[in-house]
């Protein structure tokens, strides 16, 4: 009879509980940090806007009224956005997960990872805000905003919007070697009208903001300081050394794009419901289906104030 111990019957032992749980957090994007918040939308709303034209006449005793004051409009509609999705736990039974995260007995009513699960839902909630935001194309589409006749700010920040300028000089390459003249050539391109505004703004990709480092890196280390690059939890900022009052800003909403755009961030307005439902879900047990239940509901549209004082690369 042979000696020893006769284990050919056991699977291999892997402590599937042991190891720490990992969440796949993503860059969330935050451009309405920066920017004005219209609430109250329920489906169209106007951005009123005021302006006035002086006109100097030339004489002392001047009768005769000269000038304008001008009200005029620009609309936002906003796009109704719902995530809805259950999950049953008892899927979870046969696998390690089940032990790990489910107490006993067969009514699966409280979760361990239900902590994750909301984390994660909120992360990916704010990627896809940002993204709506930005790349959103009326009528087409897309993972994070659905179908609906809303534009994004790619769209609405362009050549197509009469009074966006789109200098010859910044339509090239966006890269480490040439990003430093193209941002140069979208600034002479700014109108002078908003030079003293303290919210000028680059928007970009998080690859064109790093293009942008790498470019002031090369150029003359003399002007890239790392410690002004800062991490804002879920964008990347950075004063342009070369001009005072003027941020870049590296967003998730222009993710995939090379499209830069300068201009007043606080003129432009992101219309929505409740600014709360941004950061604010439901998440629930259903007695009646035994499944772990979210929802999502929000509304979003955005436009800009004076397309006048806009630029645009126009790259796709």
């Amino acid at each position: 009879m042979a000696s020893g111990l006769n284990v050919s019957a056991l699977a291999d032992f892997n402590n599937q509980i042991a190891g720490e749980l990992m969440l796949k957090l993503v860059y969330g994007g935050s451009t309405i940090e920066y920017v004005t918040v219209q609430e109250g939308v329920k489906y169209l709303e106007p951005i009123n806007l005021f302006e006035v034209e002086l006109y100097m006449n030339n004489g002392t005793c001047v009768s005769t009224p000269s000038g304008s004051a001008t009200f005029t409009q620009r609309n936002i509609q906003v796009c109704p956005r719902t995530s809805f999705d259950a999950l049953c736990l008892k899927d979870l039974d046969t696998k390690y997960l089940g032990i790990s995260s489910l107490e006993r007995g067969s009514y699966n009513e409280t979760w361990a990872l239900t902590n994750a699960y909301s984390e994660l839902l909120v992360n990916q909630f704010q990627k896809a805000n940002d993204q709506f935001l930005w790349q959103q194309e009326s009528g087409s589409y897309s993972t994070y905003g659905g179908t609906c006749a809303v534009s994004g700010l790619k769209y609405i920040i362009s050549g197509s919007t009469s009074g966006v300028v789109v200098p010859s000089g910044a339509t090239g390459s966006f890269t480490a070697t040439t990003a430093l003249s193209v941002m140069d050539a979208m600034i002479e391109g700014l109108s002078s009208d908003v030079a003293n505004r303290d919210d000028l703004t680059f928007f970009m990709s998080v690859a064109n903001f790093r293009a942008y480092v790498a470019a002031l890196r090369a150029a003359n280390s003399f002007y890239f300081d790392p410690s002004s690059i800062e991490n804002r939890g879920n964008v990347l900022e950075m004063a342009y050394p070369f001009q005072p009052g003027i941020k870049v800003v590296g967003t998730v909403g222009l993710q995939g794009t090379n499209r830069v755009v300068l201009g007043p961030a606080k003129q432009i307005v992101v219309g929505t419901d409740l600014l709360s439902d941004f950061s604010e879900f439901q998440l629930w047990y259903d007695v009646n289906t035994d499944t772990l239940r979210h929802r999502i509901s929000t509304k979003l549209g955005v436009n800009i104030a004076f397309p006048e004082f806009w630029v645009s690369n126009d790259l796709a």
